[in-house]
């Protein structure tokens, strides 16, 4: 466990961390071939049965398919896949939305929102404490292995929904203050989706399709499986075993979505050139804008809904994710202008090359 070196957002930016603006773009219309041959050695490099590699740089896209297994039904990258963790970049970007518009604050309270009551203490675990992981909440609720076992291979988050979540953070004491060290925890951005509903009278599956995927025009992006066949298929750790769609019970806000390759990469444009979504602008400015450091020298820096990592010529943004049987990586670059999602259908193993092979794929552009 870390100590986090500042109470997070809201708040002004940490000194020092203005980003560079972008370098001009040397070639309008720039050829995609010494890019797709690195896409395609990245999509070789999965070893999965489905991968999608998808860049953007300065709006110019290249993208590359392919797999271990037998091609799908459907091109594959028109299919939707589940992001996992990725998630939690939606609804950190929904948080920062719904704080530009005046309907929350990150100083609220959760457990005003979700039980009405006074926060106990003088220190209440709030909406900015969840979504960067300072709570002081575990990774997943007391009693959540218990109850998920049965389900442990297929879909475990299914056994554990909405209403078990809430009672389990309000029977939640915190170890430690909230907003002084860092613990990674699905269970405290899975209760800011439903303090987010709770302090809108709206859904947190309703929520994002409002303020999110219609602005942006997210046509393809969806937060429960599709009977129809468009979703990719996961796999297990062999890559050959299918696993089924994940279900992520209560746990919605902090692993639900799945999306096509295009619709995540047109979501990471959006971050790059916040002015061409004016709807949005002032939320997507504050989830680039850093909130926390942490570590040894402070050396991770994150914002409230991306890890921010120093490269030579600014900040990469990023955030990764995995289900049972499907893996994610979103990232960005302003300095740059590029943006990557990738996506691979194989359950994450020790070693895995796939976040790997994207997060230095995006470092070196």
């Amino acid at each position: 466990m870390t100590t986090a070196s500042r109470t997070p957002w809201p708040g002004r930016p940490l000194d020092g961390d203005d980003e560079p603006a972008a370098r001009p773009d040397p070639d309008s219309t720039p050829d995609d071939e010494p890019w797709g041959a690195r896409l395609e050695d990245a999509v070789a490099a999965a070893d999965a049965p489905d991968a999608v590699f998808a860049l953007s740089r300065h709006g110019h896209r290249t993208v590359r398919t392919g797999g271990t297994g037998p091609p799908p039904p459907h091109p594959r990258d028109t299919l939707r896949y589940e992001i996992g963790s990725a998630t939690k970049t939606f609804t950190g970007l929904l948080l920062a939305r719904l704080t530009d518009s005046g309907r929350v604050s990150g100083g609220d309270a959760a457990v005003t929102l979700l039980d009405g009551g006074r926060p106990a203490g003088t220190a209440p675990i709030t909406l900015a404490h969840l979504i960067t992981h300072t709570a002081g909440l575990p990774a997943l609720p007391a009693g959540f292995h218990a109850r998920a076992l049965p389900a442990w291979r297929t879909n475990p988050y299914a056994r554990y929904p909405d209403a078990r979540v809430i009672d389990a953070f309000l029977r939640h004491r915190p170890r430690h203050r909230p907003g002084t060290r860092w613990r990674y925890s699905n269970f405290g951005v899975a209760v800011l989706g439903h303090a987010l509903a709770a302090a809108t009278g709206t859904r947190w599956q309703d929520l994002i399709p409002a303020q999110l995927l219609e602005p942006l025009a997210l046509h393809d992006t969806a937060l429960r499986a599709d009977t129809r066949g468009r979703d990719a298929t996961g796999h297990g750790k062999d890559g050959t075993t299918a696993v089924p769609a994940f279900d992520a019970g209560g746990f919605q806000a902090a692993g639900a979505i799945r999306a096509t390759p295009l619709d995540l990469l047109t979501f990471l444009e959006a971050h790059l050139d916040p002015a061409r979504s004016p709807r949005l602008a002032g939320a997507l400015h504050a989830v680039r804008t850093p909130v926390l450091r942490r570590g040894l020298g402070h050396r991770h820096v994150h914002t409230v809904a991306w890890f921010r990592h120093p490269t030579d010529g600014g900040p990469l943004y990023f955030h990764s994710g995995a289900t049972l049987g499907q893996q994610a990586f979103l990232g960005f670059r302003p300095d740059t202008g590029t943006a990557l999602a990738a996506v691979c259908t194989r359950r994450y193993r020790a070693h895995d090359p796939f976040p790997a092979t994207a997060h230095a794929l995006l470092a070196e552009q």
